[in-house]
């Protein structure tokens, strides 16, 4: 994708927000607390070498490559771009896939809601502005998860609370790979890995589905402009 082009949809979209956030503070709040971070795309899914000290079926984030790896054969791993940890929540460690959710409900901890009280309290499954996007793979007894999401242009960055985010598309082509009890490790060492092939034929790019969820997310939020707006006007006259 172009820069023009990310540039147009980044500047439509803040100006979606600015138009709406005197009628609309929970999504507003939603946007700037979640999905904060300027915006540059990691790079695309490919297969990549991998050390072979890592089992087939494994699970390795790394947060210094922006990348997770799923270990598909001995010396081999399907690597996808990732948003990782801002600094102030990073960790590192080996867990476990305890769960697994499709089009799964989110509600923010206690912690996220005393930073930021006009929080929504839920986001059903399946909602425009759910940050879990469609799927989502929790680790061990924590509340951090390896999920999707609904602001795309974040992949690469190091924005989230904890969590993992991938693209849509491909953390729905991971999720049916990972069955409940997969070893995840999650480090902040590199891996100098080498692509072997291409899973997607462009890198740097905003997917057809990232452009959707962003068009689904702004008739959500005109929607709700218009419910506020008729409102205040019906209490006037």
């Amino acid at each position: 994708m172009s820069i023009s082009r990310k540039a147009f949809l980044s500047r439509a979209f803040v100006a979606a927000a600015t138009l709406l956030a005197p009628a609309t503070a929970s999504a507003q709040d939603l946007i700037s607390f979640l999905w904060g971070g300027d915006q540059e795309h990691g790079g695309g899914r490919k297969t990549v070498s991998f050390p072979t000290s890592h089992k087939p079926g494994q699970v390795i984030v790394s947060f210094g490559d922006r990348r997770l790896y799923h270990v598909i054969k001995p010396g081999q791993a399907t690597s996808y771009p990732i948003a990782v940890p801002r600094e102030q929540s990073r960790w590192e460690g080996t867990t476990s896939v305890s769960m697994k959710r499709e089009n799964p409900p989110w509600t923010p901890t206690p912690t996220m809601r005393a930073e930021n009280p006009r929080l929504p309290s839920y986001v059903p499954g399946g909602h425009p502005l759910n940050p879990l996007g469609v799927r989502a793979l929790y680790l061990g007894s924590s509340t951090y998860r390896i999920h999707g999401t609904d602001a795309p242009w974040t992949i690469g960055q190091a924005v989230s609370k904890g969590c993992i985010r991938m693209y849509n598309e491909d953390v729905m082509d991971l999720y049916p790979k990972i069955p409940v009890g997969t070893r995840v490790v999650v480090t902040w060492q590199r891996f100098n890995s080498e692509q072997i092939a291409a899973a997607e034929p462009e890198a740097n790019r905003l997917t057809d589905a990232a452009q959707r969820a962003a068009q689904r997310r702004a008739r959500y939020e005109a929607r709700a402009f218009r419910n506020v707006s008729r409102s205040r006007s019906a209490s006037i006259n």
